[in-house]
C-alpha cells in the first residue's frame, strides 16, 4: 500500500506527466509531417512514442498510486509490460545508424526495473522501499522523455534524415579517367 506521505509526489507526477504529454502533443504538431506525415522518418515516430510511452505509464502509475488502499505492485507490472512492448515495437524500425542505442536501452532498463520493482512490491506489500523505488524510476522515466521531445523539437531526426538521404561525394579514386 502507498503510504500517505506519498500523496503530494504522485500528485505532482500525475500533473507533471499530463502537463508534459500535452507538451510533447504541441511539440509534435510542430514537426507532424516529420513525426508521422508521409515524409515521416522512424527516429522522428520512435522518438515521439517513446517520450509518449514513458510519459503515460507515469501518469497512470502515479494516478492509481494515488487511490486510497492501493499499491504500485499491479499497476507496475501491467504499465512496464505495456511500454517495453511498445518500446521494441517503435525502434524496430529505426535503422542501426539512427538507433539511440544509448536512449533505447535505458528505456528498457527503466521498465524492466519498474517490472521487478512490481512484483516485489505484490510479494512484499507491507515494505515503502518499493513505492520509494517506483518514484525513482518515473523521474528516470520523465527524464528520458525529456530528452526525446527535446531532441524532437531541435529537429535532430531531421538531421539525420537529410544526412542518409545525401549521395556521397565522389572520391578522387572515382574521378580519375
Amino acid at each position: 500500500m502507498v503510504p500517505a506521505s506519498f500523496t503530494p509526489y504522485f500528485t505532482a507526477t500525475a500533473t507533471a506527466a499530463g502537463a508534459l504529454i500535452g507538451l510533447l502533443f504541441v511539440a509534435v504538431s510542430l514537426r507532424s509531417d516529420s513525426v508521422f506525415g508521409e515524409g515521416a522518418t522512424a527516429q522522428g515516430r520512435a522518438n515521439a512514442g517513446s517520450a509518449f510511452t514513458a510519459l503515460v505509464n507515469c501518469f497512470f502509475v502515479s494516478l492509481v498510486a494515488l487511490l486510497p488502499q492501493t499499491g504500485v505492485g499491479d499497476v507496475s507490472i501491467t504499465l512496464a509490460i505495456i511500454s517495453v512492448l511498445a518500446t521494441i515495437r517503435l525502434h524496430r524500425e529505426v535503422g542501426r545508424m539512427h538507433l539511440q542505442l544509448g536512449m533505447l536501452v535505458f528505456g528498457l532498463l527503466t521498465y524492466v526495473a519498474q517490472l521487478v520493482n512490481g512484483v516485489l512490491a505484490e510479494v512484499y506489500q507491507h515494505s515503502n522501499g518499493y513505492v520509494y523505488f517506483a518514484a525513482f524510476l518515473m523521474i528516470g522515466q520523465v527524464s528520458g522523455a525529456l530528452t526525446r521531445a527535446w531532441s524532437l523539437v531541435e529537429g535532430r531526426h531531421l538531421v539525420a534524415a537529410a544526412q542518409q538521404a545525401e549521395p556521397a561525394a565522389p572520391t578522387s579514386e572515382s574521378s580519375a579517367p
